[in-house]
């Protein structure tokens, strides 16, 4: 006998595994937001280019229905859109003069 899928069995925990690679990407940001606020602007500032960079990455590389809330338009609009606000976001931190 085969056991029935997770989402069957359990919905609230599928559901969380889907949005797992969101879940990361807040995370990731959350932790440069908080490097911000304790006035480490630039490092939280890459922190945040590089999670939406990797969020990229996730949404280019999980199929569709691994990808969960990450997929907003289309692939590559996502994709694009990600890695564009990233790139200028830490190449922004990276390039301002200063301590």
């Amino acid at each position: 006998m085969t056991r029935p899928p997770l989402y069957v069995r359990r919905p609230f925990l599928a559901g969380l595994v889907r949005q797992a690679p969101l879940l990361a990407v807040l995370v990731a940001v959350g932790v440069g937001l908080l490097l911000v606020t304790f006035e480490h602007w630039r490092i939280g500032l890459v922190v945040v280019g590089l999670a939406l960079v990797g969020a990229a990455l996730l949404r280019l590389l999980l199929p569709v229905r691994r990808v969960g809330f990450l997929a907003v338009r289309s692939r590559a609009v996502d994709v694009v859109l990600l890695s564009v606000a990233g790139l200028v976001l830490t190449g922004f931190a990276l390039a301002i003069p200063g301590a």
